[in-house]
C-alpha cells in the first residue's frame, strides 16, 4: 500500500496525530511521575509498570474460566451457549477498554506529556459522556436484536436459549462494564496502573464464590442456572464502577474530574483514536464469529462447544496483552505528545517483543497439552476432538497474535491507527476467505484451521513492518 494512500486515509478519517510537530512541554507543568515516563530507562520502567496489569488481568481471566468451568456442570448446551455470547462480551471489553479505553488513555497522556493540565482535566468528563453513550447504544442493541444474532452464529435449540439468559443478564447491565473500563482507562493515562489493578483484584476476590453461588443456589438464594454467572458479572462491574469514580472525585488522580463545558474538539481527541480502534476490536470478534458459523455449519454443535473453547484461550490473551499494552498507550503517547518519537518507537519495539515472547509460550504449551486444557470443560470426544485441532494447529502462531496487538495499542498512544486496521482486515480476510475456501474444497476443518493460523501470522508481521517503518511520524 502506498504512502499516498496511507495519507489519504488517514486525513478521511482523522487519523493524523499530533506527532509531526508536537507543542514543546512546559517544563513547569509536568509532575514528577510525567518526567519519569519521558527519562526513565525503557525496560525497567516498562516492567514496573506491566506487572500490576499483567498480574490482575491474568487473574481476571481465571475469573472467566472459573466461571465456565462451573456453567460446564450444567451441561453441553449451557457451555455452547456461552461459547455462542462469548465473541460480544469480549467485543464490549475491546471496545470498551482497549479501543475506546485507549483513546481515553493516549489523550490524557498527551496532554499530560504536552504540560496541558486543563485540558487532561476536561478530558475526564468527555470521556464519562461517551462512555455511557456508546454502553447505552450497544446494551439496545444486543437486547433487541441477540435472538437472529445468536442464530446467525449458529444457535439453535437449548443452546440458543443459554446464550439468551446469560446475553440478556449481561447486555443490561452493560453501561457499568463501559463506565468501569473508562473511569479505569483515565487513571491510567497518567501512567497509573496499580490502582485499577488493585480495584479489578478485589472485585475478582468478590467474584470468585458470587459467581457459582448465583448459578447452583444456596438456602433462600435461588438457582439462576446461567443467567447466575451474567448477574455475579454485572455486580463486579457496579463494585468496580464505584470505587474507580471515588478515587477520581476525591481529586487523587493526576487527571482531575471537573464540570466543564462539553466541546467538540475534545471529544474528537478521543474519538479519533477510540471510533477507529474500535474497528480493529469489530474485525477481530468479527473473524471469531464467522469462524464459529463456519465450524457449526461444517461439524455441530459439540465441535462449536470444542472450537468456542479452544478460541477462548486465545480471547484470553487479550487481557494478557492489555496488561502490557496500558503502559505502552501512557509511554507513548507521553512521549509523542513531548516530541521524544525515537524513544517512544524504541518503547513500542520492546515492548511488542515482550509480547510477543509471553504468548508464544502459552501457545506452544496448549499446542503440546490441549487436553489438560479441554478437559476441564468437557469430556464429550467431538468437543475434546476439536478443541485439540485447532489449539495444536494454531496456538504455535499466537505470538504473532501478541506482537501485533502490542503494537496496536502502542499506535493508539501514537495516535496512528490504519495499519492496525488494515492488518485486522488482512487476518479477516486470510482467516475467513481462505477458511472458507479451504472447507468448501476439503472439508476438513484442519486446513480451516490452518488459514486462522496464516491470518494471525500475517497480522503480526503487518504490524511490524509498518512499525519499524516509522510510518508513525509520516504525514
Amino acid at each position: 500500500m502506498s504512502l499516498a494512500t496511507e495519507t489519504s486515509l488517514a486525513a478521511e478519517t482523522g487519523l493524523a496525530a499530533e506527532t509531526a510537530a508536537p507543542p514543546p512541554p512546559v517544563a513547569t507543568e509536568l509532575s514528577p511521575h510525567t518526567r519519569r515516563l519521558l527519562h526513565d530507562p525503557v525496560v525497567p520502567m516498562l516492567l514496573r509498570m506491566a506487572w500490576p496489569n499483567i498480574l490482575i488481568m491474568l487473574a481476571q481471566a481465571s475469573t472467566g474460566l472459573i466461571e465456565t468451568w462451573w456453567v460446564s456442570h450444567l451441561g453441553n448446551d449451557a457451555l455452547a451457549g456461552m461459547a455462542l455470547v462469548f465473541p460480544p462480551v469480549m467485543l464490549m471489553q475491546m471496545i470498551s477498554a482497549g479501543a475506546m479505553g485507549g483513546g481515553i488513555s493516549s489523550a490524557i497522556a498527551r496532554a499530560l506529556g504536552a504540560g496541558r493540565r486543563d485540558d487532561a482535566d476536561a478530558l475526564v468528563l468527555h470521556a464519562v459522556v461517551i462512555n455511557i453513550v456508546l454502553g447505552l447504544a450497544f446494551a439496545l442493541l444486543v437486547l433487541s436484536f441477540g435472538r437472529p444474532l445468536y442464530r446467525a452464529m449458529g444457535g439453535e435449540g437449548a443452546a440458543l436459549e443459554a446464550a439468551l439468559a446469560y446475553s440478556n443478564v449481561v447486555f443490561a447491565g452493560n453501561i457499568l462494564l463501559w463506565l468501569m473500563n473508562g473511569l479505569a482507562s483515565v487513571i491510567r493515562g497518567t501512567g497509573n496502573m496499580l490502582v485499577p489493578a488493585l480495584v479489578i483484584c478485589a472485585g475478582i476476590v468478590f467474584l470468585v464464590p458470587l459467581s457459582p453461588l448465583l448459578i447452583f443456589g444456596f438456602g433462600p438464594i435461588p438457582a439462576l442456572g446461567v443467567a447466575g454467572g451474567g448477574t455475579a458479572l454485572v455486580l463486579y462491574y457496579t463494585g468496580g464502577t464505584i470505587v474507580l469514580g471515588w478515587y477520581i472525585l476525591s481529586g487523587r488522580n493526576l487527571a482531575r474530574f471537573r464540570w466543564v463545558s462539553l466541546r467538540w474538539p475534545i471529544f474528537r481527541d478521543i474519538l479519533r483514536i477510540g471510533a477507529v480502534g474500535a474497528i480493529t476490536s469489530l474485525l477481530t470478534n468479527v473473524t471469531i464469529g464467522l469462524a464459529t458459523a463456519l465450524v457449526s455449519g461444517a461439524a455441530g454443535i459439540d465441535a462449536v462447544a470444542g472450537f468456542g473453547t479452544g478460541a477462548r484461550l486465545e480471547y484470553l490473551l487479550i487481557p494478557l496483552v492489555f496488561g502490557l499494552g496500558a503502559p505502552l498507550v501512557a509511554l507513548v503517547g507521553t512521549n509523542i505528545g513531548a516530541g521524544h518519537q525515537d524513544r517512544a518507537l524504541r518503547i513500542a519495539l520492546i515492548g511488542g517483543g515482550i509480547s510477543f515472547a509471553l504468548t508464544e509460550t502459552v501457545g506452544l504449551v496448549a499446542a503440546f497439552w490441549p487436553e489438560a486444557w479441554l478437559a476441564l470443560f468437557s469430556a464429550e470426544p467431538a468437543t475434546i476432538a476439536t478443541g485439540s485441532a485447532y489449539l495444536r494447529i494454531v496456538g504455535p502462531v499466537y505470538g504473532f497474535f501478541g506482537l501485533g496487538l502490542s503494537l496496536y495499542f502502542a499506535s493508539q498512544g501514537a495516535g496512528r491507527l490504519f495499519w492496525p486496521i488494515a492488518s485486522g482486515f488482512a487476518r479477516l480476510f486470510i482467516a475467513i476467505g481462505l477458511g472458507w475456501v479451504a472447507l468448501r474444497l476439503t472439508g476438513s476443518l484442519n486446513w480451516f484451521f490452518a488459514a486462522l493460523a496464516l491470518g494471525l501470522v500475517a497480522y503480526g508481521l503487518m504490524m511490524v513492518g509498518a512499525v519499524k517503518s516509522g510510518t508513525w511520524f509520516r504525514r
